[in-house]
């Protein structure tokens, strides 16, 4: 048993997702102080500092605190579009590198047969 264990820590899949999981809580933390101290302060100069956190309802004691679920639908949806577009600019420059690295490769019977039909191109005309 022990030793199954450690042929599955051990395996690349688990390590990754586990290198994995630790870089997504460090990129969400800094995701959250973006969101928190650079988009919402921008974002309430242009709405006036809007804070639902006070609104709320009760129903025979019980009370639904409606505005701090509005709250975090509303930095939910400003985080996941920070993301989106941080993710969209990666990807964007990880195909743009990867355009310039895949260089196609001409072989060079390729290349003269492709001399070849050209000018039999240019001598048709």
């Amino acid at each position: 048993m022990i030793k199954e264990f450690k042929e599955f820590i051990s395996r690349g899949n688990v390590i990754d997702l586990a290198v994995g999981v630790i870089i997504g809580g460090a990129f969400t933390s800094i995701v959250k102080s973006l969101v928190d101290y650079l988009i919402n302060p921008f974002i309430g100069l242009f709405i006036g500092g809007i804070d639902f956190s006070d609104l709320i309802f009760k129903v025979n004691g019980a009370t639904f605190k409606v505005g701090s679920f509005i709250n975090a639908v509303i930095n939910f949806l400003i985080i996941a579009f920070v993301v989106f577009l941080l993710v969209k600019f990666v990807n964007k420059f990880l195909i743009r590198k990867k355009a310039e690295e895949a260089a196609p490769v001409v072989a060079p019977e390729v290349e003269l047969l492709e001399e070849i039909r050209d000018l039999l191109k240019t001598q048709e005309k």
